[in-house]
């Protein structure tokens, strides 16, 4: 995912890119294409769950919030650059990105789906391996540098892989015919499959976390510079603080229809 800069804030905001976190502003990479956890609407505005939460988190901080726009392929070199001070873009905590970037205690944790047309070569697929050998020659497409391309990769050797910079790029090739199935995260091919365009098409298989493999991370949360820990420390209390009141379970259902953290979920 690769686009040109643009603060949604104005001019002031890219003067303002090349520092660090201060107490007063807190400035978050978002892609805006990746509904519904940020997504652009007609105005040019992002909007979803994540820009609701990271200006609830600025008020219990007392942090002044500035979303970005900023393409997914560059959010880490973008981060590691002091263009912004932290990531929101469904992004997983896995152990490789760990290596790089620090991260918020979890603010979701939504699984991983295989979608396809109702009537496909997934239709009676139930379990991995039923998925596995229904794609075997077929075509799978998963967004680039996502946690569903490094599993797809490691674990389906006979099928090809197509990468995608945006899920659009790929929930349209799908409907097109050019692939025969997706993997992405099952919130946003929520919005997919409650589209006209998604009718047609189900989810199949398996639903996958991180207690199912260690590929997809151990939740999502906010992306940091390592050496920002007093920021890290302010954003964890504050996401503790709204899942103990519920507010962050309510936001959820808002967004998603149902609350990933939940018990039982």
């Amino acid at each position: 995912m690769n686009k040109i800069w643009v603060s949604l804030v104005g001019a002031a905001a890219l003067v303002l890119a090349a520092g660090t976190a201060t107490a007063e502003t807190f400035r978050v990479g978002m892609e805006g294409a990746y509904p519904p956890f940020n997504n652009t609407d007609s105005t040019g505005k992002i909007v979803g769950f994540e820009v609701d939460l990271v200006n609830e988190l600025c008020k219990r901080t007392g942090m002044t919030c500035e979303v970005m726009q900023q393409d997914w392929d560059g959010m880490i070199p973008a981060l590691m650059n002091k263009r912004y001070d932290g990531i929101m873009d469904g992004m997983s905590i896995t152990a490789e990105r760990l290596k790089q970037i620090a991260f918020s205690v979890p603010y979701t944790d939504t699984p991983a789906w295989f979608v396809g047309a109702k009537d496909g070569l997934l239709k009676n697929a139930k379990s991995l391996a039923d998925v596995k050998a229904a794609l075997k020659g077929k075509t799978i497409g998963v967004q680039r540098s996502t946690t569903h391309q490094n599993f797809v990769e490691a674990e389906f050797k006979d099928t090809e892989i197509k990468l995608y910079d945006t899920v659009d790029e790929l929930n349209f090739d799908l409907v097109n015919g050019r692939i025969d199935a997706g993997l992405n995260d099952s919130v946003s091919w929520s919005s997919f499959l409650n589209s006209d365009a998604g009718k047609g098409f189900t989810h199949f298989g398996p639903t996958m976390t991180g207690k199912d493999n260690p590929l997809f991370g151990q939740g999502v949360g906010i992306g940091l510079r390592q050496e920002d820990k007093e920021l890290k420390a302010k954003l964890d209390k504050a996401i503790d603080s709204m899942k103990a009141d519920g507010s962050l379970g309510k936001l959820a259902v808002q967004w998603f229809g149902y609350d990933p953290l939940a018990p039982g979920n």
